[in-house]
């Protein structure tokens, strides 16, 4: 890692920020700072670690217990995911085969687990238990507010059979993809303590540094989170210009990484990884990791300036990415974000590959930098996510999409028609099927932003998304924190939209009821059909090819938003009251001359109607 300045701010960073967050008013968080030391055994896949953690109280309570999330002991036939996996009627296909769950079939060889052989804090023995995927641990003394306490544990661990995010051997041969693969501890905030089991969906942590050494035999190339800080002596891509890298006895390597401010640490491994860089002007650095086979490297080479144009955009339209490097890395089962990395399948084709990369870099800014509570609130990361990263798609792509939000609202309404919808609210575990978290996290979660620029205009919503950003990096927001943020970049009222489209599945649908002549002006009655209230802007088209708008405000919302079509005439009219079914108002313009009358012609509201949205005088 070279040694200067930038380097220098970001190590300070890190020791700052949490000291700047438990200085705000009523805002705190814990800090959980790891050192691991690991041998990776690549013929048995087992590894034995030792970890040191550093963990500081930061919050107003006394603590005299804790808990570690052991992910891997998932994957072993009886687990609360193998359970899942077999009542759940849509199973993930990858997950499941030849009719039953991948994980009841696995052998005692195959199987994934996590144990602790040993934990003390303080110098002193602790007794714990594990219950599946969380171990459960009483402390000698309590950690009161303020204090720091040392956790040491050796454990040991099994890399599972590639089944879900993490594992061995993959359909792309690639040897490991190590996610989710250490004793990890839970978070633990204002709500209390969130110990979930590994049962389906994804993750929650503390910020912290980690410092992690990996032994593993040295024709192994690693790419994943942090800085290497031996590069010289490492080689495989990651030396300083010129330099020599000297052969080395034995059959092991140490790669020791350091990442300041991260709430994970990912890391594949593979004997044939090709390691390409690429220097962004001003940084980050790019590394690539994927499998030297002939059919791969021409995707994979035109990827490169691609992931860097995505991160231009995003650091242009969310704010700038804190980290020096970012690494795409061939592994896992389809692609998974981390801190500083990805995981991603890399047998696709070039669009596919672009699209993947493009996803999980983007959830670096809502996952790793905002990192809400996944399991609480999925949608805040995956549909955000979705949200920015169709709009870079759009552009880096030149898709040239009128609504880059397309494929967004075509789930959302196969999920309404479905009936099988539940509110945003619920657990990400406790979905009843996996259709309707998939569409509500991400497909219903993009729409919560794409219609709110329908609702405060398109400049406050990404406004709003920077503001959102800068304001809550660093610190778990919660679903009213983006709510107040566009509450102030707007001027309105939002409550009702956070409460109607994340906590109940009421739906939108307006109507143009009817359209009458009315002496020398025309009348037009709309009409509420579905329980969800929302603003309208109606187009009117008339006869000589004239256009005009009208813009009804909710009356909850307590203002109006400005004209999103500066070019044509805008009349606002008197507040809908939500209450009132229907709504009428004229135009100052005979019945003879109006072509058609058009609800939202952006089609950013989530109407699961449209075709009552349209009155044309050809009908």
């Amino acid at each position: 890692m070279q040694k200067n300045f930038k380097s220098l701010y970001y190590v300070i960073l890190a020791v700052l920020a949490p000291v700047m967050l438990f200085a705000q008013s009523g805002y705190w968080q814990q800090k959980v700072d790891y050192t691991m030391d690991i041998d990776m055994d690549v013929e048995t896949f087992r590894y034995q670690g030792t970890q040191k953690l550093t963990y500081t109280n930061n919050s107003p309570d006394t603590l005299s217990q804790v808990f570690y999330h052991m992910y891997f002991n998932a994957f072993k036939p009886g687990s609360e995911m193998d359970l899942r996996l077999q009542s759940v009627s849509d199973p993930d296909d990858r997950m499941f085969t030849t009719g039953q769950s991948r994980i009841s079939a696995l052998k005692e060889n195959e199987i994934g687990f996590l144990h602790a052989n040993s934990l003390k804090q303080d110098g002193k023995e602790l007794d714990y238990k594990l219950e599946g995927t969380v171990l459960e641990v009483g402390l000698n003394h309590p950690v009161a507010p303020g204090q720091s306490t040392s956790l040491l544990m050796e454990f040991e661990g099994q890399v599972p059979v590639q089944i879900r995010r993490s594992g061995r051997n993959n359909d792309e041969g690639i040897a490991l993809s190590m996610s989710q693969w250490y004793p990890k501890l839970a978070a633990y905030d204002f709500e209390g303590w969130h110990a979930d089991p590994y049962i389906a969906r994804e993750f929650h942590g503390e910020w912290g540094n980690f410092d992690v050494k990996i032994t593993i035999d040295k024709d192994y190339v690693i790419g994943g989170t942090g800085y290497l800080q031996n590069p010289d002596e490492i080689g495989h891509g990651y030396e300083s210009p010129g330099t020599s890298v000297k052969k080395r006895k034995g059959k092991t390597h140490t790669w020791h990484f350091v990442a300041p401010m991260v709430h994970d640490f990912m890391w594949g491994a593979d004997p044939d990884y090709i390691h390409d860089s690429l220097e962004m002007d001003g940084g980050p650095t790019l590394h690539f990791f994927y499998k030297n086979k002939p059919e791969l490297l021409e995707n994979w080479k035109k990827l490169q300036p691609k992931t860097a144009e995505a991160m231009e955009f995003f650091n242009k339209n969310i704010g700038p990415y804190p980290y020096e490097q970012y690494s795409v890395v061939q592994g896992g089962d389809g692609g998974m974000e981390y801190p500083m990395s990805t995981l991603i399948t890399g047998e696709r084709s070039f669009p596919s590959l672009v699209g993947v990369t493009v996803h999980e870099l983007a959830h670096s800014w809502f996952q790793h930098l905002l990192a809400t509570n996944e399991a609480k609130h999925a949608w805040m990361d995956e549909g955000f996510t979705s949200f920015i990263s169709s709009l870079c798609m759009n552009k880096v792509m030149d898709q040239q999409k009128e609504n880059p939000f397309e494929n967004s609202y075509k789930g959302y309404f196969a999920l309404v028609q479905s009936g099988k919808e539940q509110p945003q609210t619920t657990h990400a575990d406790r979905y009843d099927l996996n259709f309707a978290y998939g569409i509500s996290a991400y497909s219903k979660g993009s729409i919560f932003l794409s219609q709110l620029g329908y609702i405060i205009g398109q400049d406050k919503l990404m406004e709003s998304v920077r503001e959102y950003y800068n304001t809550y990096k660093f610190k778990h927001p919660v679903p009213n924190d983006i709510k107040r943020v566009a509450e102030k970049k707007s001027g309105l009222v939002l409550d009702w939209y956070l409460v109607d489209w994340t906590q109940t599945t009421n739906t939108i649908d307006y109507a143009v009821g009817a359209v009458k002549s009315e002496e020398n002006k025309t009348t037009v009655v709309m009409e509420r059909k579905g329980l969800m209230p929302m603003p309208l802007d109606i187009l009117v088209l008339y006869e000589d090819g004239s256009q005009e708008t009208f813009y009804a405000a909710l009356r909850m919302m307590r203002g109006e938003k400005e004209n999103p079509y500066p070019n044509i005439q805008r009349t606002i009219l008197p507040d809908w009251p939500w209450a009132f079914p229907t709504y009428e108002f004229s135009i100052e313009r005979p019945f003879e001359e109006i072509k058609a009358i058009v609800i939202d012609p952006s089609q950013l509201m989530a109407d699961v109607d449209r075709e009552n949205n349209i009155w044309s005088s050809d009908e």
